[in-house]
């Protein structure tokens, strides 16, 4: 029993010493392997707004008090007295930023069913005519140099009953709002 003692303690010391040894083997044969690098991020721009310069009232057209084109926003007053009269211009959207750009949608206010007998509200953007709210429109404007024009157009219309004509002055507030969204 003794001897069989002694034979199992040497054995477990020589399986002790090839594990150590094989420990202090495995680390001579390790190697690391390092990765460096720098990074440079370039500045980036979102800027899609209203070219001031383009602004052009149309050949016929009422012309428009109080104008101003600022950036992002666009308000004018304009005052239409008898049916045929309207006030149309245009204007070029810029994408000057560094990412592409889609036009997402183009909110409109509604006319009411009166207003829509004598009033007639068209935005025209890049050639195509929306007369009421559009949400799901994907219209690429291009980064840096893509222009659009959009033309506005309100005009008063003789409607089919002239008893349809207000009686009195209405002041109908128009707003069209356009929506751009980075492209993918």
């Amino acid at each position: 029993m003794e001897k069989q003692k002694n034979t199992q303690m040497f054995v477990i010391a020589i399986l002790a010493v090839a594990v150590l040894t094989m420990s202090v083997g495995f680390a001579a044969f390790t190697q690391t392997l390092n990765i460096d690098g720098n990074v440079t991020v370039a500045s980036s721009v979102w800027n899609i707004a209203f070219d001031a310069a383009s602004y052009k009232e149309s050949n016929g057209s009422v012309s428009a008090s109080n104008k101003t084109i600022d950036g992002t926003s666009m308000t004018y007053n304009v005052t239409l007295t008898k049916p045929k009269d309207f006030y149309e211009f245009t204007v070029n959207v810029k994408n000057t930023g560094t990412f592409d750009a889609n036009l997402t949608g183009i909110t409109m206010s509604s006319l009411t069913t009166e207003q829509a007998k004598y009033l007639k509200y068209v935005i025209t953007y890049n050639g195509t005519e929306y007369t009421t709210t559009t949400s799901s429109l994907s219209v690429a404007l291009a980064k840096t140099t893509g222009v659009a024009p959009v033309k506005v157009r309100v005009e008063y219309i003789q409607p089919d009953d002239p008893a349809d004509l207000p009686s009195s002055e209405v002041s109908v507030s128009l707003t069209a709002s356009l929506t751009y969204n980075q492209a993918a």
